[in-house]
């Protein structure tokens, strides 16, 4: 409580206090060393961040977020509305198809770089694509840890969880636009000299090195491939990510030093001391005792334990990682299901929507939201943890009872 507080109060930067907190939860007994690395820190979370990272930041060098910002400045005649829409958009997509990590450390330089040229501010950008992002890795198999969790201990395929998240993120997403339209509708006004002035840009001058463009597209390609077939080449994502990273900097001959001096360790250390943090409340039975106390509470009725699961996880995954709260969900899950011996597969579902959208709700709610305030603050940009609340825990409570409301209407409104 206290580290989350001192994250709250901003006074300290939060990697100093994850970090703090979770040396305490070491110091104090509550996990040892080993059981820190071997069950709380999530290292494949680590590897894909710092690959995809590497392979991000050599891309970079080629100009081509520079020509994506200008293409979408094109299409959109540079209206910051419309952009906020279409980027929200393409990252709701991307997050679907490949992750919503993978998707902002793509779509954030783009998005600060194309604020940058229109000379407005960039948070509305940022903080309708930490939502979008989330949203859209809501819908697919592949979208959001959780997830992929949920699929590895239950055997639901990727069409199964389109049929049944898809249709509601879809829901949701235009939903939270249209709001995050309306809240920005009068902040984002952008001067006509300056929308003019990229308008005469042309997105193919911005490319500054197109062999190694060629050599990136090449290697990310296969990336994400690596990404959509890792469950039929049995090689966890971080694997992938960091041979792609390692690919990349060996046919681009780049500098190991300039290119690792790019990675945002700030992030990475927040959420090794995040990790650390939870696996001592973990240890410590309070997120297991928590989880006992609402399968208690449903007495086992399937409708009940649904949408308790659909709330529960949602709130609880905005303060705690959701990725902790779902490794503790899955096995009382599937004991409950042997008990009873009904079927489960809405809780499956509610645990999946509560989870990934709960993540919403504050900056340290799932991955991505830390990712994007990492590379913001590295671009001198503020997003603060009570800013965002402000604009996205509403906006994730809205979301729920959406997902409330479509729960209840596709599996027991009979």
């Amino acid at each position: 409580m206290v580290t989350y507080g001192l994250i709250i109060w901003e006074k300290y930067h939060r990697m100093v206090v994850a970090m703090s907190g979770g040396s305490i939860m070491l110091l104090f007994g509550f996990l040892n060393q080993d059981t820190a690395i071997k069950e709380a820190i999530d290292f494949n979370t680590l590897g894909l961040l710092i690959g995809m990272m590497i392979l991000v930041t050599i891309t970079r060098r080629t100009g081509v977020f520079e020509a994506l910002a200008i293409w979408a400045a094109t299409v959109t005649e540079a209206y910051p509305l419309r952009l906020l829409a279409l980027l929200s958009a393409i990252t709701a997509g991307a997050s679907a198809l490949l992750d919503n990590v993978t998707t902002v450390l793509l779509i954030v330089p783009v998005t600060i770089t194309l604020t940058d040229k229109l000379n407005i501010n960039p948070l509305p950008f940022l903080i309708s694509e930490i939502i979008a992002s989330n949203i859209g890795g809501t819908a697919t198999l592949i979208g959001d840890p959780p997830n992929i969790m949920i699929g590895s201990a239950t055997g639901l395929s990727f069409n199964a969880f389109a049929s049944n998240l898809a249709p509601v993120s879809i829901i949701i997403l235009l939903a939270t636009l249209l709001v995050l339209l309306f809240l920005y509708r009068n902040d984002l006004q952008v001067e006509e000299k300056d929308r003019l002035q990229v308008l005469k840009l042309n997105y193919k001058d911005e490319i500054k090195d197109s062999a190694l463009l060629k050599k990136s597209l090449l290697v990310l390609g296969l990336t994400l491939s690596g990404f959509v077939f890792h469950s039929v080449l049995h090689l966890d994502s971080a694997t992938v990510a960091m041979s792609g990273a390692i690919f990349l900097m060996l046919i681009s001959k780049e500098e190991p030093e300039e290119i690792l001096l790019n990675v945002e360790w700030p992030t990475i250390f927040f959420f090794i001391g995040l990790f650390v943090l939870v696996g001592g409340l973990k240890a410590s039975g309070v997120v297991g005792a928590l989880a006992q106390w609402g399968l208690a509470v449903t007495q086992g009725q399937v409708m009940e334990t649904a949408l308790l699961m659909l709330w529960l996880s949602a709130i609880a995954s905005a303060f705690i990682d959701n990725i902790p709260f779902v490794a503790t969900m899955i096995p009382m899950l599937q004991e409950m299901a042997q008990l009873s011996g009904g079927n489960l597969e809405p809780v499956w579902w509610s645990l999946a929507l509560g989870a990934c959208l709960g993540g919403n709700g504050t900056l340290i709610g799932a991955t991505a939201n830390v990712v994007v305030a990492g590379i913001a603050e590295k671009n001198g940009i503020l997003l603060s943890f009570k800013h965002y609340l402000k604009i996205a825990f509403p906006l994730m409570i809205g979301s729920i009872l959406i997902s409330h409301v479509y729960v209840y209407l596709r599996y027991f409104c009979v």
